[in-house]
């Protein structure tokens, strides 16, 4: 099978990750099959905040989990890599480049040994006021709404098996 869509196949998202960082080689190159994916109008306009220092990593979990009924929870599970997609809401394309961002940060991610999962609510985070504070930390336009957080790490149990596919999602005319 071709290299390519054995990875569309099999990549999972995972929800436990071991307490072992991600290398900088994978590091990179995730980042980089973010850098290329399609955007409208080839506006490059998406952001990719790396995040690896644990506190911070901590800091977004909770602001993530205020959003999520759980304010308790760990909706990044444990994952010792965050990158948060933040893409600029004055272009009309803006959530479809965030989104193009996100799949290729979680594809590549397979490709090269690491595990991922996209976890929502990106969008609640850097609406609130916590994450707008943090946008101007990081010297990031006001103009810019969250659109995922990409947690990345090693999975920390039994890799997920594929749901059989649903039928009837294809139609022909």
């Amino acid at each position: 099978m071709n290299e390519t869509l054995r990875v569309l196949k099999e990549r999972r998202s995972v929800r436990r990750y071991k307490n072992e960082q991600i290398t900088e080689e994978q590091l990179n190159q995730i980042l980089e099959a973010g850098e290329y994916a399609p955007s409208g109008m080839g506006t490059q306009s998406t952001i990719m905040v790396v995040v690896q220092d644990k506190e911070m990593v901590k800091r977004l979990s909770k602001l993530n989990a205020k959003f999520t009924g759980a304010p308790d929870s760990d909706p990044f599970y444990g994952a010792p890599t965050v990158i948060v997609v933040l893409a600029d809401s004055e272009k009309i394309t803006c959530v479809e480049n965030g989104s193009l961002v996100m799949g290729n940060l979680m594809n590549a991610a397979y490709a090269v040994g690491v595990n991922s999962c996209w976890i929502h609510r990106a969008k609640e985070m850097f609406e609130s006021e916590e994450g707008r504070t943090l946008l101007k930390e990081w010297g990031i336009k006001d103009s810019y709404v969250g659109i995922g957080n990409c947690i990345l790490g090693y999975y920390d149990s039994q890799y997920p098996e594929a749901r059989p596919r649903k039928e009837g999602r294809i139609i022909r005319v």
